[in-house]
């Protein structure tokens, strides 16, 4: 069990134990107006120390079956298991604190007959345990949801992160076989520049987020490749507040953007496609986006999910990691033009 629920399971435990003797006072009072108000402070108080030695003894003896927790009835029955070990020492020990108590004073603790007693005190004793294992059986089935939700997502976004890096590498590497029929050397060059890209991810190897700086990093790296391919076709811009280069981003998350423009748009025209890679700040927002002049949305483009592998992948990556807190949006831009805009929390 976790810090924070060991903590809040033992503030509750006090005050349950506050209300206890605050309620055996009140009885008290009602009842005997002449008595000293320590009594049945001590009687709650010592019932209150005998049950959380217990409780502490439950606890250990039985957090090694925590796994059974998928499996009720088998956690339940180590549990009951633990019911004899109440009845054999809660009453003893609680009515000895008493009676030392009381004899220490000079006085006699009376009560009803130890048949009577013990039959009254394991019955209640017995309610009290199963509420404190049906709390403790809440509590697990919850850490275990919370632990089960977690590995989920780490490995739905490490899948979605190893799909995104052989599809850069695909594209990076026909990229580099179309040069090599026309221009050797700028192929040659090209190659250089992938290697430079592939030592740049070894820093991000294995993590879902990076710092803007080394996905900026990475893209610029694309980029260049992708200047080699097309050269004299291609303008790129840009525009980088340096404020935002600790804010952590998904992992080769702007790569699918630029990816696409060039993949949609450049490759289809002759002219020169000018591009706007820009990132900022707004608010506890960070906002990055990639911009052409030349791109056209199909009418329904801007309101459905691109089908494209990359922009797909990133957009079940935001969703992953931050929920309705992430977006992406591709807009329409005129005269021409398609806007990328990725809207995430700023976490550093």
């Amino acid at each position: 069990m976790n810090k924070r629920a060991t903590l809040s399971l033992l503030a509750a435990w006090l005050l349950f134990w506050a209300m206890m003797v605050a309620t055996a006072v009140q009885d008290f009072l009602r009842h005997d107006d002449h008595g000293p108000l320590w009594q049945p402070i001590l009687w709650e108080s010592s019932s209150m120390a005998v049950a959380t030695l217990l409780l502490a003894m439950q606890r250990l003896g039985s957090r090694r079956h925590d796994g059974l927790i998928a499996t009720p009835a088998r956690w339940f029955l180590q549990q009951a298991q633990w019911l004899p070990v109440w009845w054999i020492l809660f009453t003893p020990l609680a009515f000895g604190i008493r009676h030392a108590v009381y004899a220490a004073l000079g006085l006699e603790y009376r009560h009803e007959p130890w048949g009577e007693t013990l039959l009254y005190e394991n019955i209640k004793i017995s309610i009290f345990v199963v509420i404190f294992t049906l709390i403790i059986f809440g509590v697990l089935s919850f850490r275990a949801a919370e632990q089960a939700n977690a590995q989920l997502r780490t490995a739905q976004l490490h899948q979605l992160t190893q799909q995104m890096q052989p599809h850069f590498l695909f594209n990076a590497l026909n990229t580099i076989s179309s040069l090599m029929h026309s221009d050797v050397e700028r192929a040659d060059a090209t190659l250089v520049q992938l290697a430079d890209v592939l030592r740049a991810t070894l820093d991000v190897s294995g993590q879902q987020q990076a710092p803007l700086s080394t996905e900026l990093r990475l893209l610029r790296g694309y980029a260049r490749l992708m200047e080699e391919r097309f050269v004299d076709r291609v303008q790129i811009d840009w525009d980088i507040d340096a404020s935002c280069g600790e804010c952590l981003v998904p992992v080769m998350s702007m790569q699918p953007l630029l990816e696409n423009v060039f993949k949609h748009t450049v490759e289809r025209r002759r002219g020169v496609t000018r591009i706007a890679i820009s990132a900022r700040r707004d608010g506890d927002k960070l906002l990055l986006a990639v911009a052409d002049d030349a791109g056209r949305l199909t009418p329904d483009a801007a309101d459905k999910p691109a089908s494209g592998i990359g922009v797909r992948n990133l957009r079940e990556r935001l969703q992953a990691l931050h929920g309705d807190a992430a977006s992406l949006a591709l807009s329409q831009t005129e005269p021409a033009g398609v806007r990328a805009e990725m809207r995430l929390p700023c976490v550093s």
